[in-house]
């Protein structure tokens, strides 16, 4: 959601098969695949403060994803996303994180 600029670790094959496998493929995402520092929670990323503050600021971040209209900056592995692909990875995104919690 933030505008700050993400460094690329995308190649060729991450920007064509493993961004459809990704956002179509009928199988839960693996755990563990790392991020890029500038959003890892533990290096440059938002850290986790308060539960109750950080899930109501969670839920803002989410209404205005799913209200945004426009350009998004470039996805750090599968490079530009429409906004349909975007939508999608956000869901399969969330769904991959509430999966780690048991929700």
């Amino acid at each position: 959601m933030r505008d700050t600029p993400v460094t690329s670790i995308g190649n060729p094959f991450s920007r064509t098969v493993i961004k459809w496998v990704a956002l179509n493929a009928p199988v839960k995402w693996p755990p563990g695949v790392k991020t890029v520092p500038e959003v890892d929670q533990e290096i440059g990323g938002t850290k986790p403060v308060e539960f109750l503050r950080d899930r109501q600021q969670l839920e803002q971040l989410m209404e205005q994803f799913a209200t945004r209209t426009g350009e998004y900056q470039p996805h750090p592995i599968f490079g530009r996303l429409t906004q349909a692909e975007w939508h999608r990875w956000g869901w399969r995104h969330m769904d991959h994180h509430l999966r780690q919690f048991g929700v």
